[in-house]
């Protein structure tokens, strides 16, 4: 059997109760001929009785087993649990919403070949509100412009990759995570494949506007310098800026003998050099608040309990 046929399937479960044993049975339709696969479904801290359900799941369903974690960590940091606990060489990763549909797995498995080591399955056609749909291809830009990888503009939370990756980010890696961006620290092989992309079977999405902002300061701040460069360039520039407001109000009146307003020259002057300095406070502090956690240890995520007996 090819290692690329052995396959962790990791999916986080937040509040899902619903729709897991729908997304478990697709999942075994889908891999069961040709493939030796696992399911392992990590439940961040829900709410409802979705880890009564896993561990239901578990007792009748030898492919699945079950990671409960302490309290809500976010999507990326069950991910990480999951991730961590695969046992194959692949490893897919996937919401548990079924917006995108398990059928679609042996696509991205298909489309890694020799030479590339993550496959993002991205909707043909998204069925998110037009203003998810900005917000996050705002995100995927910025993802372009920071991390410097030409498939960040196609990143979805539909991931295949090669499951000997997670040695690149082995440690500790405090909160506030994305395993997106991880994921760069070990390859530069990405691709994107297109796939079908459903309406929600039941529920909303509890990736809002202000996790999704969140999610990208996180990753700007805590994955890339290029923040701390545009705040360097910025101020340089407002400098030499106020290098040439200061010769123009000293030598204008030697030459010309007209006098230059003092209050209104005054007043501009601090209003940019103070915005700037706010802004470039803002930004060095989101690095040291970053620092500070990361120093602290603080985990990304704290397995409770676990279907598997010992």
């Amino acid at each position: 059997m090819s290692l690329k046929n052995e396959v962790s399937v990791v999916c986080p479960v937040y509040c899902s109760e619903a729709t897991l044993e729908h997304l478990v049975n697709e999942i075994c339709r889908a891999l069961t001929t040709g493939f030796k696969f696992e399911i392992i479904l990590v439940d961040d801290g829900s709410r409802d009785s979705s880890w009564n359900k896993i561990l239901q799941i578990c007792d009748s369903n030898p492919y699945v087993r079950g990671i409960r974690l302490n309290r809500n960590f976010g999507q990326h940091g069950a991910l990480l649990a999951g991730i961590r606990s695969a046992q194959y060489e692949i490893t897919v990763t996937l919401d548990d919403d079924l917006q995108n549909p398990p059928v679609e797995i042996p696509k991205l498995l298909n489309a890694l070949t020799s030479g590339i080591d993550v496959v993002y399955g991205v909707g043909i056609k998204s069925e998110h509100s037009v203003w998810r749909k900005l917000t996050s291809r705002f995100i995927r830009r910025l993802f372009y412009l920071l991390l410097g990888y030409s498939e960040a503009s196609q990143i979805s939370s539909f991931r295949a990759f090669r499951t000997h990756l997670r040695n690149g980010f082995a440690g500790n890696l405090g909160p506030s995570i994305s395993i997106d961006s991880l994921l760069t620290w070990s390859t530069e092989s990405f691709k994107h494949v297109d796939v079908e992309h459903r309406k929600r079977m039941s529920g909303k999405s509890n990736y809002g506007l202000i996790r999704l902002i969140q999610h990208m300061i996180n990753s700007a701040t805590s994955y890339s310098v290029v923040p701390l460069r545009l705040a360097t360039t910025l101020g340089s520039i407002v400098t030499i800026l106020g290098f040439i407001m200061f010769l123009w109000v000293t030598l204008r009146p030697l030459f010309s003998g007209v006098s230059v307003p003092g209050f209104p020259l005054l007043a501009a002057s601090l209003a940019i050099f103070s915005g700037t300095q706010l802004l470039v406070l803002g930004i060095l502090g989101e690095y040291i608040g970053k620092m500070h956690f990361r120093v602290m240890n603080k985990p990304s995520f704290v397995i409770v309990e676990s279907s598997e007996k010992n």
